[in-house]
């Protein structure tokens, strides 16, 4: 409300009139008088000036989901079956080379990729001779299989053990056009190697297993050298020998009772290094553990067991006999211990993740021998055509009783009736020497329970799947579940589903591990992550969307193998490809298609595959 000024005064000048009239005391306040009439509202001011308007932003872009599928480009085939011919392999951008380890000729085949559909044999290195040529005092019969190559910047370096696999291997580094350049000891069977992310060191996992009448247990341990000061100058000085045997142990590690010790069980089977190059994380897969390594100070930080899969939740079901005529994936009163071969790490909104493919793996060491009588006389406790055991820690749980084992209350409980038939649960293999109680005294020697062992749980190897992993934590934020199993058998069958990787016979492989999920790698395509997971028995590669590493998703599941044939060796040429071990993604800034590739090594097939990667809308 607006009211006048002369309004107001007028009023002011009655009051003082009034007050001037008055000697007396003041008397009491009148009562207050009505409001008066709204006066008239004053003229609006002139409007300020407009400010000038800003540059006009870019016109949006509509949002598109994007996805990739894989499509078979072509092959290189060495024509070796069930030789190892193909396993890891790694990749060169600035000459377009693909490096496989062939693992029992002891050399690293060199493949011209420039154009991915015919690849082609360049050379071979023979890194045996290169390695006996370069160390005094040993020669080729001292050294045994090539098992790893890692590329970085122009170099690569490669794993070989020693023969016997007992004696401490070796890393050989080459330059990428396949001139040698030196050899430095590692440990006990170097399994395999790799190049931290800015090429500053190369980490070696040396598994360090017994031989084969376990008489000779080397310690697993991990080989860090340094090449920072490039790898034409490394020398011994700049090897370090990391040992596992004093580290603390976190959770259920499993160590083996037969074990001399804590070092010697531990068995580390693949390396994976942070993106900062500051940690390692080493796969102990028959430990069912990962071990962290400081880069800093080359120092153990921890050795954390993973833990183990229950079976009986509903999504994680799975297929437990190969003599059921049918393909039966459902829930069983099971655990599965993952044992991760391979892994593979990534960083999403400032965490660090761990992939692992959840093989699982059993010990089994033994010797040739001529009959029962020479197995005896070796010291080994079983003969079984030719072959002489002397420590086995897997068991079919129809054989549990039947060894004199028994089973605890609690666990019958929980067991349907008839599960050890062989069309339940009778043949499926589980650890020999977990979830007992008892003196369980044989389990130091051979391996097998009896008399004096029952058991109170059952843990079959691996876990069908693959698992993503909180770094900091070991904590596990997803698992695969069945699906492996699930999709395999909506796509290939009862004819392919869960066959082996050396004959068509499907289901062949429900008893033991499954499709066994042998190899991991991990890319980015048009801005989100991805993981593919190659399946070792019956074959093909697994792709996931794991941008959300807490909810991956699904995306394509390819496999080049041709499951008619009667017999997979003697049509080698035409079945595809077997067992793979390995994999690599090329990205497209790095391809000679400029389209993103995956590269994989069949170990059983002996073919080198690669798949062109497409972005679809």
């Amino acid at each position: 409300m607006i009211i006048r000024k002369t309004t107001i005064a007028a009023g002011i000048t009655a009051a003082l009139l009034a007050m001037a009239g008055c000697d007396g005391d003041d008397g009491d306040r009148g009562a207050t008088g009505a409001q008066g009439p709204q006066g008239e509202q004053g003229q609006q001011g002139t409007p300020g000036t407009p400010g000038s308007q800003g540059p006009q932003g870019p016109a949006g872009e509509n949002a598109t989901d994007t996805n990739i599928v894989l499509s078979f480009m072509g092959r290189f085939e060495t024509g070796q079956f069930d030789e190892s011919a193909a396993e890891i392999v790694d990749f060169d951008p600035a000459t377009d080379r693909a490096f496989v380890v062939n693992a029992q000729s002891g050399k690293v085949d060199v493949l011209n990729a420039t154009d991915p559909a015919a690849p082609a044999l360049i050379s071979s290195l023979n890194v045996a001779a290169d390695v006996a040529g370069a160390v005094e005092g040993i020669d080729t019969d001292d050294l045994g299989a090539a098992n790893s190559v890692s590329v970085y910047d122009g170099f690569l370096a490669v794993a070989i053990e020693a023969s016997p696999k007992t004696q401490p291997g070796y890393v050989a580094f080459y330059q990428t056009d396949g001139t040698f350049v030196t050899a430095l000891q590692a440990g006990a069977l170097p399994d395999m190697l790799t190049f931290t992310p800015d090429g500053s060191k190369v980490v070696v996992a040396n598994e360090g297993e017994p031989n084969g009448d376990y008489s000779i247990d080397p310690e697993g341990t991990v080989t860090v050298i340094d090449v920072s000061g490039g790898i034409t100058n490394v020398t011994a000085a700049n090897v370090t020998q990391i040992s596992l045997g004093t580290a603390a142990l976190t959770g259920p590690v499993r160590i083996s009772s037969k074990s001399a010790s804590q070092g010697a069980d531990l068995e580390p089977e693949y390396v994976v290094v942070s993106a900062d190059s500051q940690t390692a994380y080493v796969m102990l897969q028959e430990n069912n553990a990962v071990a962290e390594i400081n880069l800093a100070d080359n120092t153990v930080a921890s050795i954390t067991g993973l833990g183990f899969k229950d079976f009986s939740i509903p999504g994680n079901e799975l297929d437990a006999s190969n003599d059921d005529g049918a393909i039966n994936i459902r829930n069983w009163p099971v655990f599965g211990v993952y044992m991760p071969d391979s892994a593979e790490i990534i960083e999403v909104a400032g965490k660090t993740y761990l992939l692992t493919a959840n093989e699982g793996d059993g010990r089994e060491y033994l010797t040739g021998a001529a009959d029962e009588a020479d197995c005896t006389a070796q010291g080994g406790f079983d003969f079984d055509d030719g072959d002489c055991f002397h420590y086995l820690d897997e068991v079919r749980i129809k054989d549990i009783e039947d060894d004199g084992a028994t089973f605890s209350a609690d666990l019958l409980a929980r067991l349907p009736a008839g599960f050890d038939e062989d069309e339940q649960l009778g043949r499926l293999k589980v650890v020999a020497n977990l979830g007992t109680t008892g003196a369980c005294a044989s389990l130091a020697t051979t391996g097998l329970p009896e008399a004096d062992c029952s058991y109170e749980g059952l843990y079959s190897y691996g876990a069908r799947s693959f698992s993503i992993w909180d770094a900091s934590t070991m904590q596990r934020v997803y698992d695969s579940g069945s699906d492996f199993e699930v999709i395999t058998a909506n796509r290939l069958g009862l004819f392919g589903f869960n066959a082996s990787n050396d004959d068509n016979e499907g289901d062949d492989r429900s008893d033991d591990k499954g499709p066994e999920p042998e190899a991991i790698e991990v890319g980015v395509v048009a801005g989100k992550t991805y993981a593919f997971i190659g399946l070792e028995r019956v074959g093909g590669v697994m792709v996931y969307n794991i941008s959300n590493p807490e909810s991956p998703r699904f995306v394509q599941y390819i496999n080049p193998r041709d499951f008619t044939l009667a017999d997979v060796e003697d049509d080698l040429d035409l079945v595809g490809d077997l067992g793979p071990e390995s994999i690599k993604f090329v990205s497209a800034e790095d391809s000679p298609t400029s389209r993103p590739m995956l590269i994989v090594g069949n170990e059983v097939s002996g073919t080198t595959a690669f798949f062109d990667i497409e972005i679809v809308n």
